[in-house]
């Protein structure tokens, strides 16, 4: 299982400090989805093989308007493993979902934004994921908490009914806010989500790292054709 966390600038922790935690709370990989203008300077490779933990490199994609965040996917998208696109604005939720180049659109429900049947039906249609953001679930009181605990059912029944994938996470700015997939799962089941579908919703972070690091392997000429299986076609013939 996976989280997707925000480190050094854009949050409070670096990369290093987020893999040791979530390494020791018993996650399998970490997503850095810092948002594009706030990118830290890491060395994958390096925090992987310190900590015993997958780092993936991925990007949140903030605009203010679809063309510009077009223009933010296309510019990310060979350059990272996972692109992710921060949501709440009607116009930028309906852009996420009816791109198929996009991995994930991120808390759809926040700032007021709508999301509906119609937007779901779309994620299902292009493979675009849904987040669940647990976060200010699990950091925030009051009124506050019980608004995010409706809009997390609402979004629950509308991806339900829609068949469209999703993932979750409890959106982590700092290593202390990462909390460990049982205390995750525990929250999902405590606001009425299903405990298999909150694994299943950690644990996609790391299918689509995987998939996207397939994808865009050098052995990789185009979707579906690998170099050894244009080399053999050559040798046939």
């Amino acid at each position: 299982m996976y989280e997707a966390v925000y480190a050094h600038p854009d949050g409070g922790s670096t990369v290093a400090r987020q893999a040791l935690t979530a390494a020791d709370s018993g996650y399998d990989g970490i997503v850095v989805r810092n948002h594009g203008d706030e990118q830290a300077d890491y060395d994958t490779d390096a925090v992987s093989d310190a900590y015993g933990i997958d780092v993936a490199v991925g990007v949140e994609v903030r605009a203010d308007d679809p063309s510009r965040a077009s223009g933010f996917v296309g510019n990310y998208r060979n350059d990272r493993t996972i692109v992710v696109v921060h949501g709440g604005d009607r116009r930028i939720n309906r852009f996420a979902v009816e791109q198929p180049t996009v991995d994930v659109l991120a808390h759809p429900m926040r700032e007021d934004g709508d999301f509906n049947h119609v937007l779901a039906n779309a994620a299902a249609d292009n493979g675009v994921r849904i987040e669940f953001d647990f976060g200010p679930v699990l950091r925030s009181s009051g009124g506050s908490r019980v608004r995010a605990i409706k809009e997390l059912r609402k979004l629950r029944e509308l991806v339900q009914d829609a068949g469209a994938p999703f993932v979750v996470s409890a959106a982590p700015s700092n290593h202390l806010q990462i909390r460990a997939p049982r205390d995750v799962v525990a929250v999902g089941e405590t606001i009425g989500f299903d405990a298999d579908a909150v694994r299943e919703g950690l644990a996609e972070w790391g299918r689509v790292a995987e998939r996207n690091r397939e994808r865009q392997s050098d052995d990789v000429i185009e979707p579906g054709v690998r170099l050894e299986d244009s080399d053999r076609r050559s040798d046939d013939e």
